[in-house]
C-alpha cells in the first residue's frame, strides 16, 4: 500500500472519533527522544501540565515521518484532550493537523513548524535572528585571527524544516555582512556522529581554506570535533555550534566551541504546555509565540549561567 492509501484508510477511520475528548490526557509527538534537545521541551511540558494535572505521555518518531502519522493515529484513538507536536519536518506536520482536526483534537506546535493547516498556537524560537548573531560571534573571532579569506562549512538540519531554513539564511546574512564566504552546506539525515565526523572531515579535505564549520545542532560535537583533531586543524578550523549540551559549559570557555546560538527548549516546552491548556479551558491564546535565543560565546557564558541552566539545559532546582 503507498503512503497515500495508506494516509486515506487512516483518514477515513478517524471520523468515528469525533466525539468529544474523555481522557485528560496531553501527549507530545516529537521526532527522537533520544536527542537531549528532545528530552528538555518534554521535561518543560511535563513539569507545566503537573501544575494542571494532565496526564503525559511522550510519542518518540524516530525522526520518520511514517512512525509520526502512527503515533498520532494511536493518540486520536486514545482520544488525548491535546496533541503538542515537535513534528519530523515542516510538510509532515500537515497530515499531523488534518487527522487532529477531524478527531476535533487541539494542537500545538513546538519548534519546527508547518507549512499549512490549523493549529492553536505555534512556539518557536527566533531562528533567524539566533543564526544571525551566532554567526556575528563567528565573523568577529575568524577578523581577529585573520581567518577573514577562508571559507565557512555548514552541517545543517534538513532544510524542508522552516527553521533549519531560518537558521540558513540568518547565518548567511552575517556572512555576507563580513564578506566571507560558504564553502558547502551539508543536510543530515542519519543524525549520527558517523554521518557528522565524514561531513567534517569531507569539508576539511575537500577546502583547503575552509577556516570554520557551523553545526545547526548541538548532539553531534563529539564527532566534529574529533574529526577536526584527527586532521590536525584544531588551531587552523574555528567550530560554531546551534542549541547546547552539558559539556558545551565547559568546552566554550576552552574555546574547543567557540559559540552556540542556544535555544530555549524547556521554556519552549513550558509555554506550549500552559498555552495549550488555556486554550482547553476556553482562554484565549496567542496564535505565534515566539522564544528568545541565547547567544553565548567564550566572552560571556559565564553571566549567562542561570538562564542556561534552567531553560536551555532543563536543570531544576
Amino acid at each position: 500500500m503507498n503512503f497515500m492509501k495508506y494516509y486515506f484508510v487512516i483518514f477515513l477511520s478517524l471520523f468515528s472519533l469525533l466525539s468529544a475528548n474523555e481522557n485528560k490526557k496531553i501527549v507530545y509527538i516529537t521526532p527522537d527522544i533520544n536527542i537531549p534537545f528532545w528530552q528538555i521541551m518534554a521535561k518543560g511540558i511535563h513539569t507545566q501540565l503537573n501544575k494542571s494535572n494532565y496526564d503525559f505521555e511522550i510519542l518518540s518518531s524516530k525522526n520518520s515521518a511514517k512512525d509520526e502519522l502512527e503515533q498520532t493515529v494511536k493518540a486520536i484513538k486514545n482520544k488525548v484532550s491535546g496533541i503538542i507536536v515537535s513534528p519530523t519536518n515542516s510538510s509532515a506536520c500537515v497530515t499531523i493537523l488534518k487527522l487532529a482536526k477531524v478527531a476535533n483534537i487541539p494542537v500545538v506546535i513546538s519548534d519546527i513548524g508547518t507549512d499549512a493547516g490549523e493549529y492553536v498556537s505555534y512556539v518557536s524560537s527566533n531562528n533567524k535572528a539566533g543564526a544571525y548573531d551566532v554567526g556575528k560571534v563567528l565573523t568577529k573571532k575568524m577578523k581577529e585571527k585573520n581567518f577573514q579569506d577562508g571559507k565557512v562549512g555548514i552541517i545543517a538540519i534538513p532544510q524542508k524544516r522552516l527553521n533549519g531554513q531560518a537558521r540558513t539564511a540568518g547565518f548567511m546574512n552575517a556572512l555576507d555582512e563580513a564578506n566571507i564566504k560558504g564553502a558547502t552546506i551539508k543536510q543530515m539525515s542519519k543524525w549520527t556522529d558517523e554521518e557528522s565526523y565524514n561531513f567534517t572531515k569531507d569539508m576539511i579535505l575537500q577546502y583547503p581554506d575552509l577556516k570554520a564549520i557551523w553545526v545547526q545542532t548541538s548532539n553531534s560535537y563529539k564527532a566534529i570535533i574529533q574529526a577536526i583533531n584527527d586532521l590536525n586543524k584544531q588551531n587552523e578550523v574555528l567550530f560554531v555550534a546551534f542549541d547546547a549540551e552539558p559539556e558545551f559549559l565547559e568546552l566554550i570557555p576552552k574555546g574547543e566551541i567557540i559559540g552556540s546560538g542556544m535555544q530555549q527548549p524547556y521554556l519552549m516546552g513550558s509555554k506550549a504546555a500552559s498555552t495549550l491548556v488555556d486554550h482547553i479551558n476556553g482562554k484565549k491564546v496567542k496564535k505565534d509565540i515566539q522564544v528568545p535565543i541565547l547567544t553565548v560565546s567564550t566572552e560571556d557564558i559565564k553571566e549567562k549561567l542561570p538562564l542556561i541552566h534552567l531553560n536551555v539545559l532543563g536543570i531544576e532546582k
